[in-house]
């Protein structure tokens, strides 16, 4: 399978910028497994889904930047996971290593292209979501930082 086969598959399983069905698959297998206790970039996001008020559960790549931690979409439209953290006011739980409380602080989109660089060097899958080059300058970055909601991961 070619790299732009690949990159397709990957944007089809959001299509309109949701999970589909065969996403939501991936997304259970991923959060049930064992990478979000072992892979260093690998987590699962838990919090309250703002219309039906249950907790919710996704995979997500973490990326260390600068001494911090940080969550960053992998999609241009908002995805329902950022819509429930602004809601949430950012309280939310996150399974890296072992569950925890986090608070979850918004990045400004004036400070987020690095931090997006530096996540498309392992978010691998996050990268046919991109509409540029994982390799781009921080510039290209700069050009979408306003599309790719970032989250800086504090303890609570």
């Amino acid at each position: 399978m070619s790299k732009q086969t690949r990159g397709d598959r990957r944007r089809a399983l959001y299509a309109g910028g949701h999970p589909t069905e065969e996403a939501k698959a991936v997304h259970r297998r991923f959060v049930h497994g064992p990478l979000p206790r072992l892979l260093p970039i690998a987590a699962v996001l838990q919090v309250r889904g703002r219309t039906s008020g249950r907790a919710i559960e996704l995979p997500l790549a973490t990326v260390r930047f600068h001494g911090a931690w940080y969550l960053a979409s992998m999609l241009e439209a908002t995805p329902n996971w950022v819509e429930n953290v602004r809601a949430a006011n950012g309280q939310a739980r996150l399974l890296h290593g072992r569950w925890r409380d986090v608070s979850l602080v918004e990045v400004p989109a004036s400070e987020r292209a690095p931090v997006l660089k530096r996540y498309l060097v392992f978010a691998w899958s996050a990268r046919a979501h991109f509409s540029i080059d994982w390799r781009a300058p921080i510039e290209d970055y700069e050009r979408v930082a306003g599309l790719h909601p970032v989250f800086r991961i504090e303890a609570r």
